[in-house]
């Protein structure tokens, strides 16, 4: 679905792509070409990415797997942050040390998820419900319901089975 609704806002667009570096209906993982990962790191990686996974399907309130955002909460747990006030007096979030490697992608993971949480924007980012799809998007609407990465095609998918199904019934 990449590329057909604008990308998540500030540092949750790192988070959106993130979690998009697997096609759930293809099985193709783009994640250690996009991020530049390999062995243990890479590892690390997947885990961190389908505990995000996980943590906007919950903001969409489907079920998550057990232990899922237990995990996150221990990967996130690892990167000390600190708060720091610049010269116009703006706050801003930064790792308590200099990350490198998986480390360093769940620190700008941290620090996103922080920024977003302070600003109210954090549980806009979902998943598609869509079983086959599971995308993460940026819910934009008015109510902040929305359920599909795309409704011209997730969303238009999952009604006409909704309709296919009444029909055979």
């Amino acid at each position: 679905m990449s590329g057909v609704r604008a990308p998540a806002p500030g540092g949750l667009a790192l988070v959106e792509d993130l979690v998009n570096t697997l096609s759930v209906d293809t099985g193709e993982d783009r994640l250690a070409a996009e991020f530049g990962l390999s062995g243990r790191a890479l590892a690390g990686a997947v885990t961190l990415r389908e505990c995000l996974r996980a943590a906007c399907r919950a903001h969409a309130g489907h079920a998550v797997p057990p232990g899922r955002l237990d995990t996150l909460n221990e990967l996130l747990a690892g990167v000390p942050l600190l708060v720091r006030i610049g010269p116009d007096g703006a706050a801003r979030v930064l790792p308590a040390r200099e990350p490198t490697g998986e480390s360093g992608l769940t620190a700008r993971v941290a620090d996103a998820i922080a920024r977003a949480a302070a600003d109210g924007t954090w549980t806009r980012l979902k998943a598609c419900e869509a079983p086959d799809c599971q995308w993460a998007y940026y819910d934009r609407s008015p109510a902040g319901r929305g359920r599909w990465c795309v409704m011209a095609v997730c969303g238009s998918r999952a009604k006409m089975r909704t309709y296919r199904a009444a029909r055979t019934a």
